[in-house]
């Protein structure tokens, strides 16, 4: 059975950090949040964080948006979230599970979570992180647990069962929403919503392949396949 975007349960969110992208896809209503990184923001070429955010924050005042703090001190990580906390209603703070030592954040995203802060948990890879997020987070404020599924099935092994599980974990905190990450290919966005999870984060190339591909005739793109080669061929000028 074919199945376009529009027929999916799970909430999609753009992933990217420029600016046109980022805008043009608020405006999707087929995109129902936004999410960046700073490895995100340096391949655009920012150097202010908070210029940048509160740019877009001016037009993104609905959809969720995450931002993430950049310190790898969690006394500096805290103040950035109380701070980018403050920028708008919408705003979910990103913290990492670990810093860059393997200290875990738990305590911080306890301490977070009880203030009120909306987190985005990323950078989790094992049940046993989504285990300590749960036991971390406040059942009375919205969370999301970001899974990096992408990056685990680089490494040869299934993620489905992972997010499967992961989700159960967090039956009994009805505010937390598993979010599927790092997605490689279109694919990944229909595993997302058949494993169950609440989000899949999607760079902005690979949805605008979604957008443009889901629930294409195969036939149809069979032959749209051999018309690219023969103009390809023809282009180059090829002889035999």
């Amino acid at each position: 059975m074919k199945r376009t975007l529009k027929d999916l349960s799970v909430k999609i969110f753009a992933d990217g950090a420029d600016k046109k992208g980022m805008l043009e896809l608020n405006a999707n209503p087929l995109i129902q949040g936004l999410t960046t990184n700073p490895t995100l923001m340096r391949k655009a070429g920012l150097t202010d964080f908070e210029a940048f955010a509160r740019d877009v924050l001016q037009t993104i005042t609905v959809k969720p948006l995450s931002l993430e703090v950049f310190s790898d001190e969690f006394s500096e990580m805290k103040r950035q979230g109380l701070k980018i906390n403050g920028w708008g209603k919408n705003v979910y703070v990103k913290i990492p599970i670990t810093n860059t030592r393997n200290e875990s954040s738990l305590p911080l995203i306890k301490e977070l979570a009880n203030e009120g802060v909306k987190l985005n948990v990323t950078a989790i890879l094992t049940l046993a992180q989504v285990e300590g997020v749960t036991a971390a987070l406040n059942p009375k404020v919205p969370a999301v647990v970001s899974v990096f599924a992408g990056r685990i099935a680089d490494t040869g092994v299934d993620p489905i069962r992972i997010m499967t599980d992961s989700k159960t974990i967090l039956k009994d905190l009805p505010q937390a929403e598993l979010l599927w990450a790092s997605v490689r290919e279109v694919l990944n966005i229909f595993h997302a919503n058949d494993c169950g999870s609440h989000i899949v984060t999607v760079p902005h190339d690979i949805l605008g392949k979604a957008i443009k591909m889901s629930g294409m005739d195969l036939g149809e793109l069979s032959l749209d396949t051999v018309k690219m080669f023969a103009n390809d061929a023809q282009a180059a000028g090829f002889t035999l």
